[in-house]
């Protein structure tokens, strides 16, 4: 497998090059693209994820499903289910009844981890509802505990430090939206220039 590379971003949100992924977090990390996904069930319950302890960046933080940066070139749809498929282990079963849809398409978020990484991100948010019982299978090397959480439980992490900058600014916006499974598809053409859905 080569370099992972991720897109960065001008403050228009145009795509302006590309660098690799892991040498590109650090304290002055470049505004770039990404994603955070949260995979619902048919029975309106989250998948919850806790990242592995031995992540670079933000470690043994509480977060939604899924997160990861889109491929130069890669679709945000196609980058999602790439990331279900590596990072949750999703069946292509479960992926092929997948429902995507874009609920926040404009966020974007900087945040400082305690060792000074930086995170600085256009990373929309897309909702995945899965079949209620779809298997998962975390790897281990990108998280360290998988949950499936009530709306309730998901609310009440946003009030723990131990749960991850860009969920809290998430959360704040998807709160005012009802549960999950009522979250509006807010469409893709909100998405910045450099991604296609």
């Amino acid at each position: 497998m080569g370099v992972e590379e991720i897109v960065l971003l001008n403050a228009e949100d145009q795509a302006v090059g590309t660098a690799p992924k892991a040498a590109s977090h650090h304290r002055e990390t470049p505004y770039h693209l990404a994603f955070s996904c949260y995979v619902v069930d048919t029975r309106g319950r989250v998948l919850i994820t806790q990242r592995a302890l031995g992540k670079r960046t933000f470690p043994g933080v509480w977060t939604g499903s899924c997160c990861g940066h889109p491929a130069p070139g890669e679709g945000l749809r196609d980058a999602v289910l790439r990331r279900l498929r590596d990072e949750l282990g999703m069946p292509d079963t479960a992926l092929a009844e997948a429902s995507l849809t874009c609920v926040l398409p404009r966020f974007h978020y900087r945040a400082v981890a305690e060792d000074g990484t930086v995170e600085h991100e256009r990373c929309p948010v897309v909702r995945a509802v899965v079949p209620a019982g779809s298997p998962v299978l975390p790897n281990p090397e990108e998280v360290e505990q998988a949950e499936w959480w009530t709306w309730e439980q998901c609310l009440a992490l946003t009030g723990r430090p131990d749960s991850s900058p860009w969920y809290r600014l998430q959360l704040a916006e998807l709160a005012p939206l009802g549960a999950p499974r009522e979250w509006p598809d807010a469409g893709t053409a909100p998405l910045p220039p450099a991604l296609a859905w």
